[in-house]
């Protein structure tokens, strides 16, 4: 029981980490690997932004690697809380908000639509300034609504 909990715990923290680092780091001293993303048109598959990819991916392996060491001690529960959270940013983030993977294209979900409409009010600025909406899976019930 407490395995599952240390897992739905960091899930649910990860939004957390997911809009300090947003704000405070992308939109801050790493601007220059994420200001690419907020232009209107990327030709290229990749973006710098996409090195964020692997900046989150490594302390993950990283807490599975030991998780396994110890025995899938707690370990290996935040690793798999932190890899839901990746998966889950990737797939509302790259397939449905920027169509990256034409998977979910005419969803009717409110949900997702609010998701897709608080992005599109943050990738309004494209600047770093003035930013809104830094989470990704919990926004303002505002956009839930429109």
């Amino acid at each position: 029981m407490i395995s599952f909990l240390i897992f739905i715990g960091v899930f649910l923290f990860m939004e957390c980490v997911t809009w300090l680092t947003h704000k405070y780091v992308m939109h801050g001293f790493m601007w220059y690997f994420h200001e690419d993303h907020h232009q209107p048109k990327y030709e290229d598959t990749f973006e710098r932004n996409d090195i964020f990819f692997v900046i989150f991916a490594i302390p993950s392996i990283l807490l599975f690697y030991f998780g396994v060491q110890g025995g899938f001690n707690y370990l290996f529960f935040i690793a798999c809380g932190v890899t839901l959270y990746g998966a889950c940013y990737f797939l509302i983030h790259d397939v449905l908000i920027h169509q990256r993977f034409k998977w979910f294209k005419n969803t009717k979900n409110k949900y997702l639509i609010g998701l897709r409409k608080a992005h599109k009010i943050h990738h309004k600025h494209l600047g770093k300034e003035k930013g809104e909406c830094f989470g990704m899976l919990f926004v303002p019930f505002k956009y839930y609504k429109m």
